[in-house]
């Protein structure tokens, strides 16, 4: 393999995703189709403008949290090691409450709150005093909390206070253009971050710039969402003995089995990210290093396409979700099972894409059927617990597998825990239950 393999195979990846773009249906082509006047604002604009902001500030810091402590605090591994535990932890233990108190108080509030969040963790972490970059990362560890469960929520309960279906919107082509959002906001907050660090010499920049995205995104909510919330609203008129229990809820076989899905599919890939630079560099056969970097955003793209061709599968309503999440589940715990005793570096790179390209088609799919499935009244909170298993399992992983050097083992191991999560998915949606 070359040092223009890498280069090329991006910019094909990069004109594929461009051919699908230009073939993406439009809500103007469905309210022609209907005979409906177009309106000069799409009903979802603001969501998606709050969203990417959101998103931007996530994406533009997450790579230079341990390298500015590695880096410029030249901080010792295991405090290094303690902090991103102590983000987990946080993440892990306020996903509950999080959820809860957003549902009572407002998610639009919540959403708000995760502005003033990460706002502080951003301005505790460029303080290189030990302390303060631990209540940094209990703040991050909430802000993930509300970023992961509570915009979500918002955005599936304003679509149905809105019934924005009347207008020509669909909540499946809604999630996977919130996937192409985030997949975009991804590659040019990259690039971005990237140049921030090489014009200005230092890793702190990338989180004062997150500040400012923050103070846009929250002014944009205050400015344009309207405030909606769950139980301690919609239900207050309703008799006690007729309202849906939060446990009734989740113990409900269809939200059971797409939860162990998503925390098996999240957990593999979570060990996904931690192993594929050394899976590569252990077949890298060139003295230069791996183009880390350009390997990355060709991952980015292809998450990009499988989102597109999401959005272009479920307009023309040639499958259903459910048979997407079952179909990526296989394709996942295949390329994992491949990938374990991968021999050479092609092979092993495109594997990788495929599993990107899973990524892409299996979170609009999620999330679409958890908006089906859960009721508006308790979403942020049965969000957030059903993200408490994944949590917890990042948590085991990364202290149980941070010396391991059996990548073959990691990912034979990613690959049994897909087969599970495929053969529960696959039993429920047979059953008819998704």
């Amino acid at each position: 393999m070359d040092n223009y393999y890498y280069p090329i195979c991006f910019g094909g990846l990069v004109v594929l995703c461009l051919g699908l773009l230009f073939a993406q249906p439009t809500r103007r082509q469905e309210l022609e189709q209907q005979g409906i006047a177009d309106e000069d604002e799409h009903p979802e604009t603001w969501w998606y403008k709050a969203y990417a902001l959101a998103v931007a500030a996530d994406w533009l810091q997450g790579p230079y949290v341990v390298a500015l402590y590695r880096d410029e605090y030249s901080l010792q591994p295991g405090v290094v090691m303690s902090l991103y535990l102590t983000d987990l932890i946080a993440t892990t233990v306020s996903a509950y409450f999080v959820g809860a108190l957003s549902d009572k108080h407002g998610r639009k509030l919540y959403c708000m709150v995760y502005c003033v969040l990460y706002t502080l963790s951003c301005f505790l972490t460029i303080v290189p005093v030990t302390p303060l970059l631990f209540l940094g990362r209990i703040f991050g560890g909430i802000s993930s909390s509300i970023l992961f469960s509570v915009f979500d929520s918002w955005m599936v309960t304003n679509f149905h206070k809105k019934d924005l279906a009347k207008e020509a919107c669909d909540l499946s082509r809604t999630y996977a253009s919130t996937a192409i959002v985030n997949s975009l906001v991804a590659i040019l907050t990259g690039l971005l971050g990237e140049s921030l660090v090489w014009a200005t010499g230092t890793k702190k920049t990338p989180f004062l710039v997150s500040v400012a995205l923050l103070w846009v995104c929250f002014q944009t909510i205050w400015s344009h969402w309207g405030e909606n919330f769950g139980a301690s609203s919609s239900l207050a008129s309703t008799p006690a003995a007729t309202r849906p229990s939060l446990w009734s809820i989740i113990r409900t076989p269809s939200v059971l089995a797409l939860a162990f899905a998503s925390t098996m599919f999240d957990s593999s890939m979570n060990l996904f990210a931690l192993y594929w630079g050394p899976a590569l560099s252990s077949l890298h056969s060139l003295a230069t290093e791996v183009p880390y970097s350009t390997v990355y955003s060709s991952f980015m793209v292809v998450s990009l396409g499988a989102a597109l061709v999401f959005n272009i599968l479920m307009n023309k309503r040639v499958t259903t979700e459910a048979q997407i999440l079952v179909a990526a589940l296989s394709v996942a715990s295949f390329c994992f099972l491949k990938l374990s005793s991968a021999k050479t570096e092609t092979g092993a790179f495109w594997l990788f894409c495929l599993l990107q390209g899973c990524i892409g088609m299996f979170v609009p799919c999620v999330g679409y059927l958890k908006a089906t499935l859960i009721d508006d009244d308790v979403r942020a909170t049965v969000y957030s617990i059903m993200r408490i298993p994944f949590n917890i399992l990042a948590i085991i992983s990364l202290v149980t597998i941070r010396d391991n050097n059996n990548v073959g083992g990691v990912f034979a191991t990613c690959s049994l825990m897909l087969i599970a999560s495929f053969t529960t998915t696959l039993a429920a949606t047979l059953r008819e239950i998704l």
